[in-house]
């Protein structure tokens, strides 16, 4: 073969060669080229890779229904802001103790505890350092205060100090054994009985709490209560004889709240509630029943609101950094400010809470009141288990 057949020969390869290599290079730009992420600082289309890289956390948040109004709002605006991005916030509305309870047998939708005040945490505590030998709290805040009050409706109240001159658990004992109910106590047959109502203490914390106001009531002091006082006889029996008269036992305050101011003195004359949840309502019943007077029992508590963020064994640490970036978002100022629209005492203290257009000064007729009396110590462990013990059997006994 001469030497120019060779060289044609040659260049019939190198073409095929050539050919070969434009047709495996097309076919890799079209089926590896497509999903190559495009140099930095070009524009592209989300592909299916973008979308499944981006990151959403759901959290839930047991909560009082005392806070309800106020945390959605707050839920709402943190799902417009940049910092609530890709954090979705569940609110699980439950009684204090309820509450409780479920975090104990294992609720995975619980990340955050929000009961209406510190009262039974340490309960909760025992009883989860005996199920899990750990601490159930990585993080606390309080996120807002408020006291305990009683509410009474205006005609009612006036009538019932005219009799009993001050309204307290003493003279809410006897008005409830007045055999002859409002006629006994004003000479007002067609009002019926009086009706006290509080909400279930084995289930919301301001029923618990007012059973511990009235233990120390009757004690006559504000500090440690103790177990045997709780176990006194004359105190069990006062205790069993007031609970008799006691309507309701519902295991929402708010609920309790709305119930009364919706269907009027029919239902309730008097009930002790938080004094955020009397605020929220009082403009409201004024337009429907007339209007309602708020008064601070001698001894108090305050229900701070506490945030915990759990250590539970089903909330990952991307839901606990999102539990702490929703905290942050609720003692913001804008949002602190709008719990005083809800009759909270912000817990951020830069927050003020006395001027021209705050509640406590717009209700100040109300009665309500910045200053309040004595505040009582939250008791031990042992005390709020035992005096919760005492009222369920008797309830059984009833």
């Amino acid at each position: 073969m001469s030497e120019s057949s060779n060289v044609t020969i040659l260049g019939k390869i190198i073409i095929v060669l050539f050919i070969l290599g434009c047709f495996v290079g097309a076919y890799y730009l079209f089926t590896k080229g497509a999903n190559t992420p495009p140099p930095s600082g070009t524009a592209s289309s989300p592909g299916p890779i973008a979308k499944s890289e981006k990151k959403s956390v759901r959290i839930g948040i047991a909560y009082g229904t005392e806070k309800k109004r106020w945390l959605e709002s707050a839920v709402e605006e943190f799902a417009q802001a940049p910092e609530g991005k890709g954090i979705e916030v569940k609110l699980i509305p439950m009684g204090s103790l309820e509450s409780a309870k479920a975090i104990l047998s294992g609720d995975e939708r619980i990340h955050v505890w929000s009961p209406a005040s510190a009262l039974y945490k340490d309960v909760f505590v025992q009883d989860w350092q005996v199920k899990h030998s750990s601490d159930p709290i990585i993080r606390s805040e309080n996120l807002a205060l408020t006291p305990m009050v009683f509410v009474m409706w205006e005609e009612r109240y006036q009538a019932f100090a005219g009799k009993f001159q001050a309204l307290s658990f003493k003279t809410i004992s006897e008005a409830l054994k007045e055999k002859g109910g409002w006629d006994a106590i004003a000479g007002k047959p067609e009002w019926g009985f009086f009706k006290f109502g509080h909400t279930d203490p084995n289930q919301s914390n301001s029923g618990l709490m007012t059973l511990v106001l009235m233990a120390y009531d009757y004690y006559g002091h504000c500090k440690d209560l103790t177990l045997k006082e709780i176990l006194g006889v004359p105190f069990q029996n006062w205790l069993q004889d007031f609970e008799r008269g006691v309507s309701g036992l519902v295991h929402s305050t708010g609920t309790m709240m709305r119930d009364m101011v919706l269907k009027g003195p029919s239902t309730y004359d008097a009930l002790m509630v938080y004094e955020n949840v009397a605020i929220d309502y009082l403009k409201n019943a004024e337009g429907r029943w007339g209007t309602l007077r708020v008064v601070y029992p001698e001894r108090n508590a305050w229900n701070e609101n506490p945030y915990y963020v759990l250590n539970a064994p089903w909330s990952s640490e991307d839901q606990r950094e999102a539990a702490s970036t929703f905290l942050e978002f609720l003692l913001s100022e804008p949002i602190q400010k709008r719990s005083l629209v809800h009759g909270f005492r912000p817990g951020n203290p830069s927050v003020a809470i006395k001027f021209p257009s705050s509640p406590f000064v717009i209700y100040e007729q109300y009665g309500l009141k910045i200053d309040i009396p004595a505040v009582c110590d939250p008791p031990k462990a042992e005390v709020i288990n035992n005096l919760l013990a005492s009222w369920l059997r008797n309830q059984r006994a009833r």
